[in-house]
């Protein structure tokens, strides 16, 4: 009875990625063909059936950049961007959707070691990580079996010696894995949706006005209270909007 119930399983999971599949490529064929609001409901059905991916979220970002949509587009291009970090197309786009922005924020670049740190880590994402540890763990038993194997002493230090490196880049490829979850999960990060917001002084809409954000900038989200967000722009400036104001990714 359980064997019965694990094929149902797999049948309904494949023919799951079958119909995204298919609604993949009609999704692209609308965008080929300009219909682009076509595209986008196509795209978004996908996601809706929880199969989320990079190529899905960069369409996505196109569709909306075809049709001038500033903040989906960025929105999307982001989301690509956190699951296949360093895409150059996903970075040159984005780059293109950020100049239709209004906010000309300017960027201060932290220089210190927990800067480039993080630069380091975000190259890869989280899955990337694990990919690399179950590559080196596998290269690990591969080459440890082959050391217990052989009888000649050179080979058997070779073996050793390459079994034991393996050991010690598994090992700090989880450790880097657990480190990129643990940054990703303290750095919550959202773009603004709203045509233009207020940013406060403080969570009240009787607070005083800091300045002025308007659609498709991104923000740091540092603290929320009740129906605000306190928020960081990329030059350090701070302020409170209403939460509605953005979408979090």
């Amino acid at each position: 009875m359980k064997i019965v119930q694990n094929i149902v399983i797999f049948l309904i999971c494949f023919s799951g990625l079958a119909q995204n599949e298919e609604l993949f490529s009609e999704a692209n064929e609308a965008y080929r063909n300009g219909n682009y609001e076509e595209a986008i409901a196509t795209y978004e059905s996908i996601l809706e059936n929880g199969e989320a991916s990079a190529a899905v979220y960069y369409n996505l970002g196109n569709s909306h950049y075809k049709l001038d949509h500033i903040a989906p587009s960025i929105y999307y291009y982001e989301k690509a961007l956190q699951l296949k970090p360093g895409d150059e197309d996903i970075q040159n786009n984005i780059a293109f959707a950020r100049n239709m922005t209004l906010d000309d924020i300017e960027v201060i670049e932290d220089t210190g070691f927990s800067s480039r740190f993080s630069g380091f880590l975000s190259n890869f994402s989280l899955s990337g990580w694990a990919w690399f540890s179950i590559l080196f763990s596998v290269l690990f038993t591969v080459f440890f079996i082959l050391y217990y194997r052989s009888s000649r002493p050179i080979f058997k230090r070779t073996f050793l010696s390459v079994a034991g490196l393996s050991l010690i880049l598994c090992l700090l490829c989880v450790t880097l894995g657990f480190q990129q979850k643990s940054f990703q999960e303290g750095n919550d990060f959202g773009v603004i949706f709203s045509e233009n917001v207020q940013v406060k002084e403080e969570p009240s809409v009787r607070g005083n006005n800091s300045f002025e954000l308007h659609e498709g900038t991104k923000t740091k989200i540092l603290e929320e209270y009740q129906d605000w967000s306190r928020i960081e722009l990329a030059n350090g400036a701070q302020g409170w909007i209403e939460s509605n104001h953005l979408k979090k990714l």
